[in-house]
């Protein structure tokens, strides 16, 4: 490793927020990039990419809300380009699992110029305790459509974990990391391991995708529902329903479980105990 920053595009997200944590405590030095940041990076103003990537050794870079957006991939190929030209060594993008234009996406990457990892990542076990998902559960319900399609679901710890070894270890450049959790489920059983940690019963309610569209909205407004619900249409047809050891190939060790996820969400208070 050399003393130049790591920069972290989406410095407060769900999987840049931990990143970055995770880098402070290894004592290494980390350059956040977001609109508030000392040193700002917005997506769509391309004069704060060249200013930013200034001097960095290694970039992870996520796209808000996601590379299904209308534009993602251009303004991707686009900052690839920005980051060849400053010399940028290594880019660990975020990629989702069985999206069309995320695939789009990590060709825009492999065919940059700058050494790369992807992570390509399952459906983040998160979304139910700090994402729209979170309010649902807190009224005893999980509405999402999909019918009985079961899901490797990942916490995002795991990665987090596997984004911080690209990062700072020898042995991952030109790999691509398919992330998921260590089994399939369907989101009643997801249900049901919820209903035992929280301590109430938390049905699984299988709704239709312009229900989904709606409920998304209410908590995250149009912008971001027009895309998961994307994402959520493309994903949910069965497409995604098997494992992949991408974790175990970065780090040497199984993803953590649902259960654990429920567990650890609930011990941090992420859902209120039963009274």
């Amino acid at each position: 490793m050399t003393n130049q920053p790591i920069l972290v595009i989406g410095a407060t997200g769900k999987t840049g927020s931990r990143v970055v944590t995770k880098l402070d405590a290894m004592g290494l030095p980390v350059r956040r990039g977001t609109r508030g940041s000392e040193t700002p990076f917005d997506w769509e103003d391309q004069s704060t990419w060249a200013p930013i990537l200034h001097g960095v050794s290694k970039a992870y870079v996520t796209y808000f809300p996601d590379l299904a957006f209308p534009g993602a991939v251009e303004k991707l190929e686009a900052f690839a380009k920005v980051a060849r030209e400053t010399g940028l060594q290594h880019i660990v993008l975020l990629s989702g699992r069985g999206e069309h234009f995320a695939s789009m996406g990590e060709e825009v990457i492999r065919n940059s110029g700058v050494p790369f990892t992807i992570v390509r990542a399952a459906w983040f076990a998160q979304n139910f305790s700090e994402g729209y998902l979170r309010d649902p559960i807190l009224d005893g319900v999980l509405p999402m459509p999909g019918g009985d399609i079961t899901e490797p679901i990942i916490d995002i710890d795991d990665i987090a974990d596997v984004v911080v070894a690209a990062l700072t270890e020898e042995g991952h450049l030109g790999e691509r990391y398919e992330v998921t959790g260590p089994r399939l489920m369907t989101f009643a059983e997801m249900a049901d391991i919820l209903s035992t940690t929280l301590g109430r019963p938390i049905q699984h309610i299988p709704i239709a995708f312009e229900d989904f569209h709606a409920n998304v909205a209410a908590a995250g407004g149009g912008f971001v529902a027009d895309v998961f619900t994307q994402i959520a249409r493309e994903t949910l047809d069965g497409r995604n329903a098997h494992t992949a050891d991408g974790v175990e190939r970065a780090l040497g060790r199984k993803p953590r479980d649902f259960a654990e996820f429920a567990q650890t969400a609930m011990s941090a208070g992420a859902w209120p105990a039963a009274a």
